[in-house]
């Protein structure tokens, strides 16, 4: 640390000092990350790709407040901090920002038009027709509007004060980054750990897309139950309760537990579908619920994941009837040949859903094999967490990740894992023990990583999915909808004999989930790689510990076998006033930047702060003005301490409060490194603060009277001017991870160099007890504020002439108070300051001099 002569301006203020500092630090390279050539040397942070799609709301500068802290307090102790951001630029909400700004959308049938005018970006909904646009040009108008929201992302980092490396920023998109995910993808499938299936999938009618498991969410969503009678071949009905009657021609078989005494005669036998007529089995299965309903169930292929359970498991047909754009397919399913059930199903064919559910209700009603009226419910239904319409089940074609196989090494990871806290390691393993499939990676979109595959084509112009061609790795990254595979020319694509491209593209979570692979050099930058892998910090929301998290763990295993990280830290959610979580979906989020104008960025830093790792934490701008007014509370108080002249250089701590400040500033300071070391940001800010108002409260009114002396007591004064230099060299840089921007100016007054590199504090040489120094302190308190209280109790002002006090308590509390009455009476006033031993409990009687 550098000291110079200080020079204080006279009115200190907050405001401006954001762009003051922002365009210094990035000047002064304060937080570029230089390679040390030592692992151990090296804290690497793998930080939050924000998705781009739109604006960052509140809840953002919640959590990314929580990392900075953390990176900006291993900075001060002396590591060398890797700290990049990137962009999520990809994926489904790009794209629909993308089709809702410029009012277009994507066919991939038409061809590329290089002479393209972009449309100019639509003000109101509806005001013009879609314009269709090929596949590339769609992408290039994504990476377009992804430029100016990343532009915009970056320009409120930079205002909240995010100690990143800007020259290390990436995108999710970009050439380097599709070549590392496109290679660890072919890796994957090269050793067996990627495969493609057809497969029964859950399907975004919306988004027109498959999604994987963990990005489902239960809905309430309202339906109806209906109680539809089969028929035995004797003319018995069996009656069936079902919330989706529009699937009856895709039924299959009806099911019921094997215990069930009602049904047991039943299974093995058949009966006749209503309306459609068509011989299903009845069987038996252990997943069926006999208090369920009629405790009979229609097995439909597909109405939810028991059926799809169940068609695997009893082997049943697939009857597909549901299309991907949600309506009902134009031909009837195989099995269904009864000539009345044909003409039902051609009313159905191209209807919705819920269109189709009414005519069928109607048709069961009409030949009466409708039982009473439907009754109307309220159940929880599967949907896409992005998604407004209820997912559908379709058979299709996807890529998938081994995730089931590796179960019981995905739970020895976890367990190696340090979580912060502890107990959310307990969301992840419950996530991976409970998982149902393989983790499943592609998307039926547009702006993504393309998946580096190729199909032969047969003389009949059918694609070959059982010998895939592939391309070196030398020539990723590769788009197989624009460029041809090895040993094919352009004009064979699309041609029997030739080839075809995969079509799809990777969901974003599959390139995110390389993000420590992807920022630390891997198969790249092999020195930054070793240097910073494992990283040492994962922080992230604990929401998405089922995605991100753990498909992140995955990734590392299989490439690496190894943890991504040694610790992750989790953040909560952002709560509205009505203890609901913020989301954009729900329309209830707070933009940030008009907060951060309002209040300064050092203010909601302190207020983010204030939420514990993983609990929820309500919005609250009061916090932010308390935050506001302790950062002007520090730039007045270094202010004042920095009016005083430098102490002597042979000057020395000697008297007791001084002394007594140090040492409980010492423990401060442990309590403070010990928690941040845990990620434990708020219980270290807590310490600091109450701390701090102490010494602006109490220890700088007791003590600046002897600072003030130019006469007397020289060792004293002296004493007491190197102690609040010490204080507040301290404070400083305790508060400098909370509250940069305040702490860089205060700190510029009386230093050269950046308050961001100075070293963290540490342990005063020579440790005296913490006990011994909270008690004077204490009693210095406690004795001061009695005089106050007597002065504002006759409106006296604080100046105002004591001509007594006497305290009466404990001799040992009473010695302890002798040793400071000189530095209470300067403070005080006090005339006489008089000790009445023998009393238990400490009391002061104070009488105000005569005015």
């Amino acid at each position: 640390m550098s000291e110079t002569t200080p020079d204080v301006p006279e009115r200190p203020s907050l405001d401006g000092l954001e762009s003051k500092w922002a365009g210094t630090w990035e000047r002064s390279g304060v937080y570029r990350f230089r390679a040390p050539g030592d692992r151990s040397a090296v804290f690497s942070i793998d930080t939050p790709p924000p998705t781009v799609s739109g604006s960052l709301h509140v809840g953002h500068v919640f959590s990314y407040t929580h990392t900075d802290i953390i990176a900006r307090f291993q900075r001060m102790r002396g590591k060398h901090v890797f700290y990049p951001m990137g962009w999520d630029d990809n994926g489904l909400p790009t794209e629909r920002r993308v089709q809702n700004h410029f009012g277009v959308r994507c066919d991939p049938a038409l061809p590329y038009d290089p002479d393209f005018v972009f449309p100019e970006p639509v003000t109101k909904k509806g005001e013009r027709r879609p314009v269709s646009l090929s596949r590339r040009n769609f992408v290039e108008l994504c990476e377009r509007l992804t430029a100016v929201d990343e532009t915009a992302f970056e320009e409120l980092w930079r205002t909240l004060g995010l100690s990143v490396d800007w020259s290390m920023t990436y995108t999710t998109i970009s050439g380097r980054v599709q070549r590392l995910s496109q290679l660890a993808f072919l890796r994957l499938l090269r050793s067996g750990e990627a495969y493609q299936s057809e497969a029964p999938t859950l399907w975004d009618v919306g988004f027109q897309t498959a999604v994987a498991q963990a990005e489902l969410e239960d809905r309430e969503h309202a339906g109806a139950w209906h109680r539809i009678a089969f028929h035995r071949p004797s003319g018995e009905k069996i009656f069936v309760e079902t919330t989706r009657p529009e699937l009856l021609p895709a039924c299959a078989a009806l099911v019921a537990h094997p215990d069930d005494e009602r049904y047991k005669e039943l299974f093995g036998t058949t009966v006749t579908s209503p309306v459609f007529g068509v011989s299903v089995p009845v069987l038996a299965h252990p997943a069926a619920e006999p208090d369920r309903g009629a405790g009979i169930a229609m097995c439909c292929t597909f109405g939810d994941m028991t059926d799809v359970q169940w068609w695997r498991e009893l082997r049943l047909p697939t009857r597909t009837i549901v299309g991907r754009d949600g309506r009902v397919l134009p031909d009837p399913p195989a099995g269904l040949d009864d000539e009345a059930g044909r003409k039902a199903y051609a009313e159905l064919a191209g209807a919705t859903v819920h269109t189709a559910r009414e005519r069928v209700v109607g048709m069961l009603r009409e030949r009466g094999d409708l039982d009473g009226e439907p009754r109307k419910v309220v159940r929880p239904v599967k949907f896409y967490e992005k998604g407004d319409k209820p997912l559908e089940i379709v058979s299709s074609r996807q890529w998938f990740v081994r995730s089931m196989a590796h179960q019981d090494e995905l739970l020895g990871r976890g367990a190696e894992l340090q979580w912060h806290p502890a107990y959310m390691k307990a969301r992840y393993d419950d996530w991976v023990r409970g998982l149902n499939g393989d983790w499943l990676i592609s998307r039926q979109r547009f702006f993504g990583v393309p998946f580096p595959v190729w199909y032969p084509l047969g003389e009949d112009g059918e694609p070959d999915y059982s010998a895939p061609i592939l391309p070196a790795e030398d020539a990723l990254p590769i788009d197989p909808s624009s460029a041809a595979p090895p040993g094919y020319s352009e004009d064979q694509r699309g041609r029997p004999g030739g080839f075809t491209a995969d079509p799809d593209v990777m969901d974003t979570w599959a390139t995110s989930s390389l993000t420590p692979l992807i920022v630390s050099g891997w198969e790249n930058d092999p020195d930054l790689f070793a240097q910073t892998f494992p990283m040492d910090l994962r922080p992230q929301g604990h929401d998405i510990i089922r995605t991100w998290l753990f498909s992140t763990v995955l990734r590392s295993h299989l490439a690496e076998d190894a943890l991504p990280w040694k610790n992750v830290a989790l953040s909560g959610w952002i709560l509205d006033p009505d203890r609901k979580k913020m989301s954009k979906s729900k329309g209830n989020v707070v933009t940030p930047m008009g907060l951060l104008e309002k209040f300064g960025s050092d203010a909601v830093r302190y207020w983010a702060a204030s939420g514990r790792p993983g609990t929820d934490t309500a919005f609250d701008e009061g916090q932010m003005k308390v935050g506001r007014r302790l950062a002007t509370k520090l730039l007045n108080a270094s202010k004042f301490v920095l009016g005083f002249p430098a102490p002597a250089e042979s000057a020395e701590v000697t008297e007791p409060l001084d002394r007594a400040m140090l040492d409980l500033l010492d423990d401060v300071v442990a309590q403070a490194t010990r928690a941040l070391d845990e990620f434990e940001y708020t219980t270290a800010l807590e310490a600091v603060e109450r701390f701090f108002w102490l010494f602006c409260d109490d220890y700088l009114e007791l003590v600046k009277p002897r600072a003030y002396a130019d006469i007397g007591d020289v060792a004293g004064r002296e004493s007491a001017r190197l102690a609040l230099r010490v204080l507040l060299s301290t404070l400083q840089r305790l508060f400098a991870p909370y509250l940069p921007y305040t702490v860089e100016e205060a700190w510029s007054w009386w230093h050269s160099d950046s308050v961001h590199t100075a070293p963290w504090p540490g342990p005063a040489e020579t440790a005296r007890p913490v006990a011994e120094a909270s008690a004077l302190v204490g009693l210095a308190s406690t004795a001061i504020g009695a005089v106050r209280k007597a002065k504002t109790e006759v409106r006296k002002s604080m100046r105002a002439p004591v001509e007594t006090v006497r305290a009466y308590g404990p001799a040992s509390q009473l010695e302890a108070l002798d040793r400071i009455k000189a530095d209470l009476c300067a403070a005080g006033k006090i005339g006489v300051f008089e000790f009445e031993p023998g009393e238990e409990e400490l009391r002061f009687e104070v009488t105000l001099a005569e005015s």
